[in-house]
């Protein structure tokens, strides 16, 4: 069967960040207006591709995408494996109690209390992911992803990780085939 990448929409991170520009300190950015309405088109998009089972970064950005474009559609399961590589204040997550309240319909009891990255931190306190611990982490959700190929799957999730994953950039809510 096929795996489908999809980006999450456009978060208040990317749209308040440029490039080289100080961190704007947004902490698990949500979604925008815009965000939430490039995930209403691609809700239209994935209608033909019979998607059976998504799964979906533990960000509340990938949360409340992957929530727009599959809630009524196929069930949704959150994994932290293909979450973002841990650079900006946006790729720090929240504990899943905070995101149980926040997510009622998903279940956050598999994951631990702090799940993203922990170590060095950057001038504003962010912890920094090392790029070899970022890469293991996405091998081992690759390998991961590729037992569950039997199914008609989506990947909610970002660039950083996808790039890191198949090779590719993606733009917000872009949906690509994953090339295993």
């Amino acid at each position: 069967m096929t795996v489908y990448l999809i980006r999450h929409g456009q978060s208040e991170f990317n749209a308040a960040h440029n490039e080289g520009a100080a961190d704007p300190m947004i902490f698990d950015a949500p979604l925008t207006e815009k965000g939430r309405m490039q995930a209403e088109q691609a809700r239209i998009a994935i209608r033909e591709l019979g998607i059976q089972q998504v799964i979906t970064s533990p960000l509340s950005r990938a949360i409340q995408t992957a929530l727009t474009i599959f809630q009524g559609i196929a069930p949704i399961s959150v994994q932290a494996g293909h979450r973002e590589l841990l650079s900006h204040s946006c790729d720090m997550g929240r504990a899943p109690g905070a995101l149980q309240m926040e997510f009622s319909d998903l279940s956050f009891d598999h994951l631990d209390e702090i799940w993203w990255h922990q170590g060095p931190t950057n001038e504003n306190g962010v912890p920094v992911e090392p790029r070899d611990v970022f890469q293991q982490r996405i091998r081992k959700f690759a390998l991961e992803l590729n037992q569950m190929a039997d199914i008609q799957l989506a990947v909610v999730g970002h660039g950083d990780a996808f790039k890191e994953l198949a090779g590719f950039s993606m733009e917000n809510c872009e949906i690509r085939e994953y090339p295993n």
